[in-house]
């Protein structure tokens, strides 16, 4: 059986490798975005699209949707989606497609996917109907991971701890900061800090930014997983930190 692993593809894209299952995570695959928004890391390799078993959406929001990065996947490719995300996406020819609200679960040969709360505006555009944005927990016998999409922190979350093997917690943005409804790496430590995973691995950081932000690169990409690790061991030093750069793995 393939050993478990996990690969930071960049942003909030991750490809989860359990039992030999594979999931990836908001797929964002581009060198581009909206066109003021510029990938600052490598392409990923193309054989991260390959082979995909499902794609966990956390919400519906461009940086986390993106259709030309699903079309590299597959029109074919199980997708799930929080509640009202369905229709938006079976309108660009995706069939496979099932909807999962807080505390629902379906199977991805053999490996639950649960999704959980999360506190995010997940609508497409700034208006129109609301939708709720989630995140995951992936379960095998052996592993539990937990993907968190964009959130800040919720009541609740402290719910979700209980032998977490690994916590994917956003720490960033693609600005100069993050609002409400984000972690921050301080509020992302404190996130860590209430799931008790056994490895926190920050993700939405490295790999987006501003085209006009171009000159604050260094800082605005790379300092994010700094502050988290420093924060991470005041707030709970018995999580160990994994900053996985994008396009590195992490075998678990």
């Amino acid at each position: 059986m393939s050993a478990d692993r996990i690969t930071y593809v960049g942003h909030a894209t991750a490809l989860l490798e359990l039992d030999g299952v594979r999931v990836l995570t908001d797929p964002m695959l581009r060198s581009r975005l909206l066109r003021v928004i510029v990938r600052h890391s490598p392409a990923p390799d193309p054989e991260i699209a390959e082979r995909i078993d499902a794609v966990l959406i956390s919400h519906l929001h461009h940086d986390h949707l993106d259709f030309a990065s699903l079309r590299r996947i597959g029109l074919g490719v199980r997708v799930i989606a929080p509640p009202g995300g369905g229709r938006v996406i079976r309108r660009r020819g995706f069939e496979n497609v099932i909807e999962l609200a807080s505390g629902e679960t379906t199977l991805v040969r053999g490996v639950e996917v649960r999704a959980t709360d999360a506190i995010h505006d997940g609508r497409r555009h700034k208006i129109g109907p609301r939708v709720d944005a989630i995140g995951y927990l992936l379960r095998t016998p052996a592993r539990t991971v937990y993907f968190a999409g964009d959130t800040d922190l919720f009541e609740g979350m402290d719910e979700l701890a209980g032998n977490l093997d690994a916590a994917l917690l956003p720490i960033g943005g693609w600005g100069t900061k993050v609002g409400a409804g984000h972690l921050d790496p301080g509020r992302a430590a404190v996130a860590a800090a209430m799931l008790r995973p056994r490895l926190a691995i920050p993700i939405h950081w490295g790999t987006l930014l501003r085209a006009d932000l171009g000159r604050r690169a260094d800082d605005l990409l790379h300092a994010p997983p700094r502050r988290f690790v420093a924060q991470l061991a005041e707030r709970a030093p018995t999580v160990e930190a994994v900053v996985l750069e994008p396009g590195e793995s992490l075998g678990l």
